[in-house]
């Protein structure tokens, strides 16, 4: 997996947090993973298609979901009903709009499926083939996972 398509991800997903959360965000150590791994509890999940082919993943826990959205609102939510969904897969899109333009930028042309979210216990995403890129976000509200998993065309 090339880091060009990486960064424009993990820049997005800094700057937009940092913007929506309106607070400082760490970003953790980035790891490889390639086999099927759990995933948190709420994933908004963005397809690709074009010159490259895979998925970016955005995964947190039920609580980081309903701060984030919370935060993001400038309401409490205290369940993760339509409003809260809805947030998140906002900030799914808003994330990747930013990271697509800069891929663009690059020269790289693909398209993007609307994201979907996916919600519940012990769901797992299994990755064929493709390594998957993980980039921990620390924010106050909680931990935000970028799961990156992108390929070239063959």
């Amino acid at each position: 997996m090339r880091v060009e398509y990486i960064n424009p991800f993990v820049e997005s997903a800094f700057n937009v947090l940092k913007e929506v959360l309106n607070t400082d965000i760490k970003r953790g150590e980035l790891y490889l993973k390639s086999t099927t791994m759990p995933v948190l509890g709420v994933a908004a999940l963005v397809g690709l298609a074009g010159d490259v082919e895979g998925r970016v993943m955005f995964d947190m826990s039920k609580q980081t979901a309903l701060a984030v959205a919370s935060t993001m609102n400038g309401e409490q939510l205290t369940s993760l009903d339509e409003l809260a969904k809805a947030t998140i897969t906002e900030l799914a899109n808003m994330i990747t709009a930013q990271a697509v333009t800069k891929l663009h930028e690059l020269g790289f042309r693909f398209d993007l499926t609307p994201p979907a979210l996916f919600t519940g216990d012990n769901m797992e995403v299994s990755d064929h083939e493709v390594e998957a890129l993980i980039v921990p976000m620390e924010t106050p509200q909680g931990k935000i996972e970028i799961n990156v998993a992108i390929r070239e065309r063959a």
